[in-house]
């Protein structure tokens, strides 16, 4: 079987949202797949290419006033020239997001990730994990421990830099990018299969 390729595809304010693609990267990585971290900000020709070459694309943006950032959105709309020939049409999406709240709404950031990767005919891979930290015998090192299903979410204070993103929230980052790599292989597998 080939080696998956997953592309990060995100856009990182202050830095926070970059320690996350990061981790996603890692966890990727680890699991065996071939990966691009793309910053949507200043994407080229040759990037938007490797996003079509991809057997996956992860999206993350920091939350910013309840949905991902400006810029983000802006990828989101360009990526429309896509959507016309259906060129993304069933490779899987998964999403991550950070925001300095614990809620700070960002499972609607999560969600318009996933709207999106409907309108692209994707197939959206979830968290896969039970939620962390909701009892007394659990810890906030627990992965998950927002309680986040839809992808891996973060949360870091408002007044500290990417250094201190939450350790427990760069492992679930890094669990979503190997169990995308672990779906794109099992999809590989199936269409070969098939």
């Amino acid at each position: 079987m080939s080696t998956p390729v997953v592309s990060i595809a995100y856009h990182s304010g202050y830095g926070h949202t970059a320690v996350l693609a990061e981790a996603v990267r890692a966890g990727a990585a680890e699991a065996g797949a071939e990966v691009h971290l793309i910053k949507v900000d200043g994407i080229t020709d040759a990037e938007w290419e490797r996003l079509d070459a991809s057997d996956a694309i992860v999206f993350g943006s920091p939350t910013y006033m309840g949905t991902a950032s400006g810029a983000f959105h802006v990828f989101a709309e360009a990526s429309s020239k896509r959507w016309f020939g259906q060129d993304w049409q069933d490779k899987l999406a998964a999403g991550f997001t950070n925001s300095g709240s614990k809620s700070g709404d960002k499972l609607h950031t999560l969600q318009f990730f996933q709207i999106l990767a409907a309108q692209h005919g994707m197939n959206w891979i979830n968290l896969g994990l039970h939620p962390g930290w909701n009892s007394s015998s659990a810890s906030e090192q627990d992965l998950n421990r927002l309680g986040v299903f839809a992808g891996a979410a973060a949360q870091t204070n408002v007044d500290e830099g990417p250094e201190t993103v939450h350790k427990a929230d760069i492992a679930t980052a890094e669990h979503l990018g190997r169990r995308v790599t672990e779906a794109a292989r099992a999809f590989s597998r199936g269409r070969a299969a098939a």
